[in-house]
């Protein structure tokens, strides 16, 4: 019996389509992993029949593709596996692909002051000369304002790329013998809302699975973004993600202000983006092929613009008749190169 992949989705579940001369077509359905489901078969009139109960999902318009199919075109673009019946460990068998890379290079973070959860943030992964940084606003691990002093902050990882449903808190501390771990920066414009820690790959879990950007994600000089251009922000808004599968959220925005100028003599842009609490630390990116750079060679094609710090509020705004402006500051990403300099 041929078996022809008809769609994977993003947490793991599979669905394909079983044809053979002499057997019933079927389609069978095998369950991610974390779910611990069972593999079922079923007639291809009874899944059609039971799309029509509900919203159809991209399986059934696949389904309708192959069987549109002449034949000869199934056999030459197809992949066939094994026709016998999959064993209950199926899952282990058949290739599941990772998420996409962009949503593995983003982490949850949580603060602690000794055993007390304080707040929500986010933060990403960012590589240079084989050394590992994570990276955050800096209000997350410092804010005197607020009285906002932990001591430790915890990042969630992955440790199982075909399980994303299994992850660890990893405890990174802020504090060694009085002094701070993390590494800052201020400029002429005051301090920059940026925090860079060193993780120390060789304690990290083992297994451990995320994407990091680097030196090469960065703009180069004279690359330049027109005002409106998109950026996704890419972050845990209010402690909010996909939480079978520890996956951030995606907010869409634009370039607000000029980019390439310091925005009021600030190492920052502005963005136009619905952002929340929780999001502070978030990298800011566009698509590579929108800068007409190479991102071909790496698993993340992004470039990273900067890291989400805070919304944009006017301090005489009338809080009954104004509504917020609904921008945010977004620091350059290049001080990073500053950060994480031997």
């Amino acid at each position: 019996m041929a078996t022809i992949e008809l769609y994977c989705s993003p947490n793991g579940d599979k669905w394909l389509y079983c044809d053979g001369a002499s057997q019933t077509a079927v389609v069978r359905h095998v369950p991610n992993a974390a779910s611990g489901g069972a593999v079922t078969d079923v007639a291809v009139d009874a899944f059609f029949a039971a799309g029509e109960s509900g919203p159809k999902g991209p399986q059934y318009d696949a389904l309708e593709e192959v069987l549109a199919r002449p034949a000869a075109d199934q056999a030459r673009r197809d992949t066939t596996v094994p026709s016998s019946p999959p064993p209950a460990n199926a899952v282990g068998i058949v290739h599941k692909p990772a998420a996409e890379a962009l949503l593995l290079s983003a982490a949850r973070v949580r603060t602690f002051a000794q055993l007390r959860h304080m707040t929500n943030a986010s933060g990403f992964f960012f590589t240079r000369n084989d050394r590992l940084f994570f990276v955050t606003s800096r209000h997350v691990v410092i804010d005197s304002p607020s009285q906002h002093f932990p001591d430790r902050i915890e990042v969630e990882l992955h440790i199982d790329r075909d399980n994303l449903g299994a992850s660890i808190w990893f405890s990174l501390p802020l504090y060694s013998g009085g002094r701070s771990l993390w590494r800052q920066a201020s400029d002429d414009g005051g301090d920059v809302d940026v925090a860079v820690l060193e993780v120390w790959k060789d304690r990290l879990p083992p297994g451990a699975v995320f994407e990091a950007f680097g030196p090469e994600h960065l703009p180069t000089p004279g690359h330049t973004m027109p005002a409106g251009a998109s950026v996704l922000i890419v972050g845990f808004p209010l402690g909010f993600h996909d939480s079978l599968h520890h996956l951030p959220i995606v907010r869409q925005g634009a370039v607000a202000s000029a980019f390439g100028l310091r925005f009021e003599g600030k190492g920052c842009f502005i963005t136009d983006a619905r952002t929340h609490r929780g999001t502070s630390g978030a990298p800011v990116v566009t698509s590579a092929a929108s800068m007409h750079a190479d991102g071909s060679a790496s698993s993340l094609p992004w470039i990273l613009l900067g890291i989400h710090s805070s919304t944009v509020d006017m301090g005489a705004r009338d809080r009954d008749l104004d509504e917020s402006l609904g921008l945010n500051h977004a620091w350059y990403a290049d001080v990073l190169m500053t950060l994480t300099a031997n």
